[in-house]
């Protein structure tokens, strides 16, 4: 994970990129938890979405759960490999776990209660 990362406590992460895009991911700390990971449903490019709005459902041997994002904006771009390959998600060797880049208006009052990884790793141990 990146340290400079922001987390939710549901366990998503949004990294800012530059010009208002972020990735849009989920911990590794989740990975770990869900366990074999199966399935993996993402959303159309163009999608708008809410903060704190479900744009992806998981599945993994263990159990479904549904994705939150953690700010708002508009899907531009979705991670085909995961979608082609979901069990990448448990590979530690594979580099690129993110699920969806987005475009977003977001301003420092939405970004304001995401925990900085260094918090996030804190609040799960």
């Amino acid at each position: 994970m990146k340290e400079n990362m922001l987390c939710t406590k549901t366990h998503e992460y949004a990294l800012e990129l530059e010009n208002n895009k972020f990735e849009i991911g989920i911990t590794d700390y989740a990975i770990e938890q869900l366990g074999d990971i199966v399935f993996i449903e993402l959303p159309e490019v163009d999608t708008e979405f809410a903060k704190n709005e479900v744009f992806s459902t998981i599945e993994s041997v263990k159990a479904a759960s549904e994705i939150y994002m953690p700010i708002s904006g508009k899907v531009i771009e979705i991670n085909e490999a995961i979608v082609d390959s979901p069990e990448l998600l448990n590979d530690e060797a594979y580099a690129d776990k993110w699920l969806v880049k987005i475009e977003t208006e977001a301003n420092q009052v939405e970004l304001a209660d995401l925990m900085d990884y260094s918090d996030y790793i804190e609040e799960v141990k």
